[in-house]
């Protein structure tokens, strides 16, 4: 029923049912298409006159077009974005920068290092630096006439006196003891097949005599094996040595008579200088 129906009145045959409810009916009462109040007699013979009826149909269309035109308004001049919106696009933003990052890397998981020669500017890459394997203690250069197997020798005699301290002395007596004996040359013996079975230089046949200075193992010196081994067989001298009471004021060849008991004692005296010389290279 028309706003303006207040007297409930049916309405009459040349005036349709559907005017009375027309779609401009709850634009009237808001806005700009308020009504404007009649005189309450006149508002059907108005409805019933032809101009009045096209003047409502104009306003029912008109106010169609404007609501057409708001909804077509609202639609390209879309509103911003919720809130909610708005981060989850920004959240697959990042998530896609991630992703072409991490397919990257997975292109190129080493990259190769840029060597400093071909730029200058860079800077190495601190790796760790490879340890050094020790180096190989330098062979000693022969003197006196020895050759390299007989300086080695030499050496260790020399060495292991000076691990002992025995004084400089006794290390001429020792190096000219091996030069008498077996020339500084490790021997094993004929006689004792089992010292072949050790390192050796040269073999020899003066009963079971072995090593740089051919002592024997039937005597009470060591081993075979002990004393093929030079190490051993010098300090075994250096120790007999000691045990010469006053060895230090006897001749070198007198000291080595005195260890080794030869039937030449006066044979090591030869040696004495090149022994100084030799000590003198080593110690």
């Amino acid at each position: 029923m028309h706003p303006d129906d207040q007297i409930g009145e049916k309405p009459t045959p040349e005036q349709p049912a559907s005017q009375s409810t027309d779609g401009a009916s709850s634009e009237r009462t808001t806005g700009r298409h308020r009504a404007t109040a009649l005189p309450r007699r006149g508002v059907r013979t108005m409805l019933a006159s032809t101009p009045v009826r096209v003047a409502l149909a104009t306003g029912v269309t008109c106010c169609l077009g404007a609501t057409a035109v708001l909804a077509t308004r609202g639609e390209e001049e879309a509103p911003a974005p919720r809130p909610r919106v708005a981060e989850a696009v920004a959240d697959r933003a990042l998530a896609a920068q991630d992703e072409a990052a991490s397919r990257s890397l997975d292109r190129s998981p080493s990259p190769t290092p840029v060597s400093p020669s071909a730029s200058p500017s860079a800077e190495p890459s601190a790796t760790p630096k490879a340890k050094k394997s020790p180096a190989k203690p330098r062979r000693p250069k022969p003197v006196a006439g020895l050759t390299q197997a007989q300086m080695d020798n030499a050496k260790v005699i020399v060495d292991v006196g000076v691990d002992m301290e025995i004084p400089r002395q006794g290390l001429v007596v020792a190096v000219a003891t091996a030069m008498q004996e077996s020339t500084l040359l490790n021997y094993a013996s004929g006689v004792l097949p089992e010292s072949q079975n050790y390192p050796h230089q040269a073999v020899g046949w003066d009963h079971d005599s072995v090593g740089l200075f051919q002592q024997r193992p039937s005597s009470g010196w060591g081993t075979v094996r002990e004393l093929m081994r030079p190490a051993y067989a010098s300090r075994a001298f250096y120790e007999a040595l000691l045990e010469v009471p006053g060895w230090q004021q006897l001749s070198v060849t007198m000291a080595a008579q005195a260890v080794q008991i030869s039937a030449y004692p006066y044979a090591y005296a030869q040696h004495e200088e090149r022994a100084v010389t030799v000590v003198a290279a080593l110690a």
